[in-house]
């Protein structure tokens, strides 16, 4: 069937526009240089440090353009850049930056490291999050709702001014980077919360709430850096970094989330039942999720899981637990989870000398494998020719060795042969030498013959 007419050229018109739109993104990011050290302060800036080479910050540089196009569009007062980080190291040092590509939100003489996904939507976030106030105020009934929808982990004071308000403000100076931070009156919370005390610092999530206790929670730095995960999680690589700040254990069950027999989702119900019902008992040091795939799971613990089971990650250490038998219900983790608490569980892996040779050892291998998959030419390349420079070398030097001996044998023999002819004489002064003395018996002889005759005379 014909196109319509005019379809096609509108198609192409289309195309070149949106292509236009996504190149112009680059007009509203400022390539930055070293005069950004000096009027940086009069406005909150996020720039990303790059460097050309950097296969990761090229593939960012789609995304960046299009957080720049995002945050003009919605008239925030961030302004986004880049700066090549090799060619201003000195500035970039400053600001603390060792790998490509580095993320900043600069805000006065504050410097915020940005550490999530690269993604538009979850940098622009970040950026709006950071630049904002630190304690957003809750003035309404339904400001607290329509905020309580938005996030899934909402941290809250509760008061007038007191020290708890004090390192409240602190503590979100320090965690801005992660979550937000609120402040509201009694009157303004739901009806269902009751408060023993004021002041008070509250965290909203898993669809109840929960009240910083100093006596039992500790610091109220370290309870936020722990409260700020829900109760269950999708677990990832990235996620599971982040959980490296909180000290806590990760109870994981790793399974495939396309497959729907029932030990997969056994094991996943499993985990969130205890996530849910043990939370007084557990939550202070495990984090529950699950994660798709073992993929990652067996990289990081260079080992060969098979899915769907549970593993017990201590992400400060590097140690894991695995269960010595089957977990076939809620009671058999729970046990499982005692066990680790009380050191009868048998600690694996760690960050020893042995483990970490075994690391660079893994690394090394999965490289070699992960090229030679990905380019089969490339890997011949690059570990064939020298393997076979050296080997050419090492066959060079064994030959050169055994042609020394050789010519230093032949050597020997000559100058052996020549000094038996030198003490002994040529076979031909020896067969003279013997024709002499026969001659000169014969000549004795005749003389003796002579003198016989003449007195026979």
């Amino acid at each position: 069937m014909a196109a319509a007419p005019g379809r096609r050229p509108r198609c192409l018109l289309w195309a070149a526009v949106v292509a236009h739109v996504v190149a112009s993104g680059a007009g509203f990011v400022e390539d930055l240089d070293e005069s950004f050290k000096e009027n940086r302060k009069d406005d909150i800036w996020l720039v990303d440090f790059y460097a050309p080479w950097c296969g990761h910050c090229k593939k960012l540089e789609p995304v960046w353009n299009e957080v720049g196009i995002e945050m003009r569009n919605m008239g925030s007062p961030v302004k986004v850049g880049k700066m090549d980080a090799t060619s201003f190291s000195s500035i970039a040092s400053e600001f603390g930056v060792r790998g490509y590509p580095t993320i900043k939100l600069l805000k006065g003489d504050l410097a915020y490291n940005y550490r999530g996904p690269r993604t538009k939507d979850d940098i622009i976030e970040f950026a709006n999050r950071v630049a904002g106030p630190l304690i957003r105020p809750l003035p309404s009934q339904h400001m607290f709702e329509h905020v309580q929808k938005r996030h899934r982990v909402l941290f809250v004071y509760v008061g007038g001014e007191s020290p708890l308000k004090e390192k409240y403000i602190e503590v979100a100076s320090e965690l801005i980077v992660y979550t937000y931070f609120f402040s509201a009156s009694e009157d303004v919370l739901p009806e269902y919360v009751t408060l023993p005390e004021l002041p008070a610092v509250m965290v909203f999530k898993d669809g109840t709430y929960f009240v910083y206790d100093e006596y039992e929670d500790g610091d109220l730095s370290s309870w936020v850096n722990r409260e700020r995960f829900q109760g269950y999680l999708h677990v990832d690589g990235f996620t599971l970094y982040e959980l490296g700040d909180t000290g806590k254990l990760v109870a994981i069950a790793v399974i495939d989330d396309k497959n729907s027999s029932v030990e997969h989702t056994r094991l996943k119900s499993i985990i969130q039942e205890v996530a849910r019902d043990y939370r007084d008992h557990f939550h202070r040091d495990f984090q529950f999720g699950h994660m798709d795939g073992n993929d990652y799971i067996n990289s990081l613990l260079m080992d060969d899981l098979t899915i769907p089971t549970i593993v017990v990650l201590n992400t400060s250490n590097q140690q894991y637990f695995l269960p010595d038998r089957h977990i076939e219900s809620t009671e058999d983790m729970v046990q499982f989870i005692n066990n680790i608490l009380d050191g009868t569980a048998e600690a694996q892996g760690g960050d020893g000398l042995l483990q970490r040779i075994k690391r660079i050892i893994y690394d090394a291998k999965s490289t070699i494998v992960s090229v030679f998959k990905s380019s089969p030419l490339l890997g011949c390349f690059l570990f064939g020719l020298p393997l076979g420079v050296i080997s050419i070398m090492c066959y060079g030097i064994c030959t050169a060795d055994t042609e020394g001996e050789v010519f230093e044998h032949e050597g020997a023999k000559k100058e052996s042969g020549d000094r038996e002819l030198t003490d002994e004489g040529s076979e031909e002064e020896q067969e003279e030498e013997k024709n002499g003395k026969y001659t000169e018996l014969s000549d004795g002889e005749l003389k003796q013959k002579d003198i016989m005759e003449k007195k026979k005379d």
